[in-house]
């Protein structure tokens, strides 16, 4: 029996990307269920958390997610920074996979956490030079992953102070990220982001589905 899996994400197309990245092993893991934030109807084996948009609370409430029948929970993340590792297993996550990694052994990961083993890096690539899984908002347009997170954050309102401290990256990599990301996207102004972003990908906030056998299989 493959393990099933929810992936929750608040962007449509990271969430796309993940179940397109998973549906070559759907004799192992079968996506059956995307959310938004943090919400998950229940009767999956393991609940995926893309970090994407929330690098610092990827799994909404911080109190452990525990209890009869709850499904075990893998952070998927291309930043393994130590203190975010650390937050998220203080946060109840059973696993912390890099986006670096491959498919399959970011398959083998979740298989592991199903059989409530813990999995978290040994170590990471720098995630501007590394392959990263999935897709993000923007990535068409040439942005980063890095680039992207600060843009996404950047429409959340945060300041570059707060982006600063919600990524857990210098005030200076911020503004670099910022300045090469507008030149990609032929900005000049945090509005005009804004709006270029509300208008690429970067709306957020997708609708729950629960997933049928068929939709499950075929897409």
């Amino acid at each position: 029996m493959p393990v099933t899996l929810a992936v929750v994400n608040d962007y449509p197309l990271v969430v796309a990307g993940v179940r397109a990245v998973l549906e070559p092993y759907a004799d192992r893991v079968r996506v059956t269920e995307v959310a938004l934030g943090s919400s998950v109807t229940g009767g999956v084996d393991v609940v995926l958390h893309d970090t994407f948009g929330n690098p610092e609370q990827p799994m909404g409430d911080p109190r452990p997610h525990r209890g009869p029948g709850a499904p075990r929970r893998v952070v998927f993340s291309w930043d393994t920074d130590p203190r975010q590792v650390r937050a998220a297993v203080e946060a109840g996550a059973d696993g912390y996979v890099a986006k670096t990694v491959s498919a399959d052994e970011l398959v083998e990961a979740i298989e592991r956490v199903h059989r409530g083993e813990r999995v978290l890096p040994e170590g990471a690539e720098d995630p501007e030079d590394a392959p990263v899984l999935g897709r993000w908002p923007g990535d068409e347009h040439g942005l980063s992953p890095r680039e992207s997170e600060v843009l996404a954050l950047i429409c959340e309102g945060l300041s570059n102070v707060e982006i600063s401290q919600r990524a857990y990256i210098g005030i200076n990599t911020v503004k670099t990220y910022i300045r090469s990301a507008y030149r990609k996207i032929g900005v000049t102004t945090r509005p005009q982001a804004v709006i270029w972003a509300m208008s690429n990908g970067f709306e957020g906030r997708t609708e729950h589905r629960v997933l049928d056998r068929s939709d499950a299989r075929d897409r």
